[in-house]
């Protein structure tokens, strides 16, 4: 895939449907993760990775975590991984942040969005246990932000 003709842009709800294609939890969970990407459509939180032929990912900002930001979602279409779109989604998100800090987190056992997040200089400020059984959730810290 060619990073070159690919534009990040804020989502709008006339995406969401082309997002939950993409999204591989969304096509399989009974419609829970499709509400949620509805919501962030509505909200103007999602940021897409757009190509002339369509979507290949999103990312999607909050500030509900301690009125901090916090990259709540990232996902990019399975046959486009490894190509830099996470990392462009990751920078669009840093860039537009509208508070001081940006969070994130993952599951213990997903080494390669913690291999991102490292090799973007995310650094790793606490982990969290019981959410998911077995695979705690690391909470990474964005180590510096454009203002």
């Amino acid at each position: 895939m060619n990073t070159h003709d690919l534009a990040v842009r804020v989502g709008t709800t006339v995406d969401a449907d082309a997002l939950v294609a993409l999204d591989p939890v969304a096509r399989s969970d009974g419609g829970q993760r499709r509400s949620s990407v509805e919501r962030w459509c509505r909200e103007g939180s999602v940021l897409v990775a757009d190509t002339p032929v369509g979507p290949v990912g999103y990312c999607v900002v909050e500030y509900t975590f301690f009125e901090q930001g916090f990259v709540a979602m990232l996902m990019v279409a399975e046959s486009v991984r490894g190509h830099g779109i996470g990392e462009r989604l990751l920078r669009a998100a840093a860039a537009s942040c509208l508070t001081a800090k940006l969070f994130t987190s993952t599951n213990l056992s997903n080494q390669p969005m913690q291999r991102l997040l490292q090799r973007l200089g995310w650094r790793s400020v606490g982990m969290l246990h019981g959410l998911d059984d077995g695979d705690p959730e690391v909470f990474y810290l964005c180590a510096s932000q454009p203002r």
